[in-house]
């Protein structure tokens, strides 16, 4: 493939790179090579997040012997299985569909013997879908503190601490209530692929603590019930250990990363004739920051590009932040393509794409967004200032407005963001 043909379309070759990027995520590639042995006794499979249905639709399919169990999803993420309950809640503020599926997932834990295998299927969101509350904390307060670290700008693990001292599943505390054998298979939307950061971990020891729970809620300014706050502050709300023998022979697979995804789309852009760069896989920060700092180097490898004519592409995964201080609409894909193109103010060659690999990007129905070198322009044609939709937080609509949304409807996976910038 020719310069030539990415002069004329380079908007296709960056669909292309995130379309690779997603299949190399997807459950139905992932999943299978790592199920583990049948037991003795029952296979219960139980699941949380984005991916929960594919993925159990996956172990259905490739599981021998008899098999049943629930696992929960967002709406509209649902695939059709035989003998394992898909439920759909909300997300990412939880409701109460959420919660009855969350209690029927700890019960069926609790209903295993030794000799039964626990097979959990974890991928991102679950967080949000395995809504329960320790005991003692309301629901709408839990959903009332949900919202407001969402808005409030702190990081995916920071969000993940507050959530397992809050809850009477995350943190490790599924796992710790099952007297049978524990296998977790995750696709990991947390940078770092830390597996008891993945949907707060519901099987895996937790190493923070009530102390930064604490910090982390009075560092944002979160609202939490008095009563709540003397419990954590007492210790009372700690969550299982490293080294809690609860959890000897149990075992966890992380089987799909943002560096597979990002990988994928360095072995196509090859291909295609574009020399790729990985930046990370592991990138957080707030959008706007992160998009200043990509700008940099796309101006570095601009200079690379004009001194060799070799086109190159930018790759880069992660979870950025948006504090929410706007009105608009927007995800944090669209803010940093936004902030992105106000960096670059039109620079000649350079197109950029940015979407959630889930397909959602924030609460939205896109994924993402492109840019061109003609972004501001058309804009400004359409006279839409850029920055003061930037300061409103509405990427969403700077780039419905322009056509350039990114629609791709839910992935059924979840390995967070996907940045791509191609330069010519």
């Amino acid at each position: 493939m020719t310069s030539q043909h990415h002069r004329t379309a380079p908007r296709a070759d960056l669909l292309d790179l995130f379309d690779k990027a997603v299949a190399a995520v997807s459950a139905a590639g992932c999943v299978p090579s790592h199920l583990p042995a049948p037991p003795a006794g029952r296979t219960v499979v139980i699941g949380a997040g984005k991916g929960a249905a594919a993925m159990a639709q996956a172990v259905e399919a490739n599981w021998q012997g008899e098999l049943s169990g629930l696992v929960v999803t967002r709406y509209g993420h649902g695939a059709p299985t035989r003998r394992i309950e898909v439920v759909e809640a909300a997300h990412p503020v939880p409701d109460t569909a959420g919660a009855a599926a969350a209690q029927r997932i700890l019960a069926l834990a609790r209903s295993l013997e030794k000799d039964d295998l626990l097979l959990c299927l974890i991928s991102g969101g679950g967080s949000s879908l395995l809504a329960a509350p320790a005991e003692g904390l309301a629901f709408s307060d839990k959903q009332a503190i949900n919202r407001a670290l969402l808005r409030s700008g702190a990081s995916i693990s920071e969000m993940n601490c507050v959530r397992k001292h809050l809850s009477a599943i995350k943190g490790g505390r599924l796992a710790a209530a099952c007297k049978g054998r524990v296998h977790t298979l995750l696709i990991s939307d947390i940078p770092g692929d830390d597996p008891s950061h993945v949907a707060s971990g519901p099987t895996i020891p937790d190493a923070t603590t009530c102390d930064d729970a604490l910090r982390i809620i009075d560092k944002y300014g979160i609202e939490v019930p008095a009563d709540i706050k003397a419990r954590l502050a007492s210790g009372e709300l700690e969550t299982p250990k490293p080294g809690d023998p609860r959890f000897s022979g149990h075992a966890h697979e992380v089987v799909a990363t943002a560096m597979t995804a990002l990988e994928a789309a360095a072995n196509r852009a090859r291909e295609l004739g574009i020399e790729p760069r990985i930046l990370s896989d592991h990138i957080e920060g707030e959008a706007r920051e992160v998009a200043a700092e990509h700008a940099d180097i796309v101006r570095e490898m601009r200079q690379q590009v004009k001194a060799d004519g070799k086109p190159r592409v930018l790759l880069s995964g992660g979870e950025t932040t948006v504090t929410v201080r706007g009105k608009g609409r927007g995800g944090r894909n669209a803010e940093f393509l936004l902030a992105l193109a106000v960096a670059l103010d039109g620079m000649p060659g350079v197109h950029a794409i940015a979407c959630d690999t889930d397909g959602i990007d924030g609460s939205e129905d896109n994924a993402g967004a492109v840019i061109d070198p003609d972004t501001l322009a058309r804009a400004a044609t359409a006279d839409i200032d850029a920055n003061a939709m930037l300061d409103d937080n509405n990427g969403y609509g700077f780039f419905s407005a322009l056509g350039d949304l990114i629609v791709t409807g839910p992935t059924l996976t979840n390995v967070n963001d996907f940045r791509a910038v191609l330069i010519f």
